[in-house]
């Protein structure tokens, strides 16, 4: 038999699947089994698409996904058409390949359930990560371990940005244009800066990595925009620097479990693998019981590395049609609730301006204590008519850190919260 694959989409991504299917088609039908033929590419624009042969071309998504097709491979991104795309596609016993986040941390359940009725596959190992084999290592290598957690930088665009303000001292907005001149970076980058694309990547990552059902409605998130080259150089004095990471964990507190998913900006030791990771880079660490902590890294995002791991699940699935097997499907059997940011527990990084007068660090530490919050380590610069103090806490729930701070902030001593970051890679 011959896998006739239907393409939906023929952006930066897709273009490089159809230049792949078409250069190593040979090598993919010896890994196969059997010959992959491109059917179809469904793009709303066919003049804008001169390198892909005219007859594969089609404005009818819909038409070619009801077509006698076996695979269906989706980068449109969005919510809809894909949505409907895709259901229509799975119901139809087609399987699917796609690398659409923001559809899978909203409705996965959905389409995991014209899935498993109809005995088609649901691939998507090009949604988190780009090139970086990350969710199938979780869904499949690691069925048999116990996942902890998951923290890691999954977006390229402000990794870019943070290491560019670490490296050059210049500030968020001159960053943020030279991402967008070097193609780092969208014409609107509102979903990477205001973390919205990490948060449907740790969606993603939460539903494998704890057998529960998340959303990216789930996520706590907090963008880049509010990140200073104050606070750079306040981690830096401390020897750490700033990345946007994705957290997802177990937490159990009264011995009841649950999960915790949060993206926002913290500080973590320039000594954290992690920190090293520059660029437009992606890197995840992944802590389960018996493995222990294992780290995936590379290309996070790019046309030819995303590709590879469409293509990497194309053959997955195409094995599976020649065989008459498939592979796994949604596993959200632990229903595990999901804890809201401010019952989890997190250390603070706050910076303030104070009166350079006796007294101050007393007033500010009573209210630390009235909180029940631990300081971890205090430093204070003194200057003319005022001073800077530096304070990082201990382990502490969210809550009890923002209503500390809010407090502070009302202190005659306090003439300005200039930054509140959070703390991660350390021991508490």
């Amino acid at each position: 038999m011959t896998i006739r694959v239907a393409m939906l989409g023929c952006g930066t991504v897709g273009a490089q699947v159809v230049r792949l299917l078409e250069e190593q088609a040979a090598d993919l039908a010896a890994r196969i089994g059997d010959d992959v033929e491109l059917a179809g590419v469904a793009v709303r624009r066919p003049h804008r698409h001169p390198d892909v042969p005219a007859h594969l071309l089609t404005t009818d998504a819909t038409a070619l996904v009801e077509s006698d097709v076996d695979v269906v491979v989706e980068v449109i991104g969005g919510i809809e058409p894909a949505r409907a795309l895709l259901g229509a596609a799975l119901r139809g016993g087609k399987s699917v390949v796609t690398a659409n986040k923001a559809l899978l941390a909203e409705h996965a359940e959905e389409l995991f359930a014209a899935a498993e009725s109809s005995g088609a596959d649901l691939y998507f190992e090009a949604a988190v990560a780009g090139a970086i084999p990350l969710l199938r290592p979780m869904r499949e290598s690691l069925a048999g371990d116990r996942i902890n957690r998951v923290m890691g930088i999954v977006n390229g665009t402000t990794n870019y940005i943070l290491s560019a303000m670490d490296s050059s001292g210049a500030g968020y907005a001159d960053t943020l244009d030279e991402a967008s001149r070097l193609g780092y970076a969208e014409a609107d980058p509102t979903a990477d800066v205001d973390g919205y694309d990490a948060a449907s990547k740790a969606a993603i990552l939460a539903s494998i990595a704890f057998h529960t059902r998340v959303t990216a409605a789930d996520v706590y998130r907090e963008g880049i925009a509010a990140v200073t080259q104050a606070d750079i150089a306040a981690a830096r004095a401390l020897g750490r620097t700033i990345k946007l990471l994705a957290i997802c964990e177990r937490v159990e507190s009264d011995g009841t479990e649950a999960v915790a998913v949060r993206v926002h900006p913290a500080m973590i030791p320039r000594t954290h693998p992690l920190a090293g990771v520059g660029g437009a880079f992606n890197a995840v660490f992944v802590e389960a019981d018996a493995a222990g902590s294992l780290m995936f890294y590379g290309q996070g995002a790019g046309g030819a590395p995303t590709a590879s791991a469409v293509l990497g699940d194309l053959v997955a699935v195409a094995r599976n049609r020649v065989v008459g097997g498939r592979g796994p499907g949604e596993s959200s059997y632990a229903a595990l609730p999901v804890r809201q940011i401010s019952q989890v527990d997190t250390r603070y990084h706050i910076s303030l301006d104070v009166a350079d007068r006796p007294g101050v660090l007393s007033a500010v530490a009573s209210v630390f204590a009235e909180h029940d919050v631990s300081i971890a380590a205090v430093r204070q610069q003194g200057r003319t008519e005022d001073a800077s103090l530096v304070i990082v806490t201990h382990s502490a729930p969210d809550a009890a850190l923002r209503s500390t701070v809010d407090k502070i902030a009302g202190l005659p001593v306090v003439h300005d919260v200039v930054s509140v970051m959070r703390v991660e890679g350390e021991e508490p």
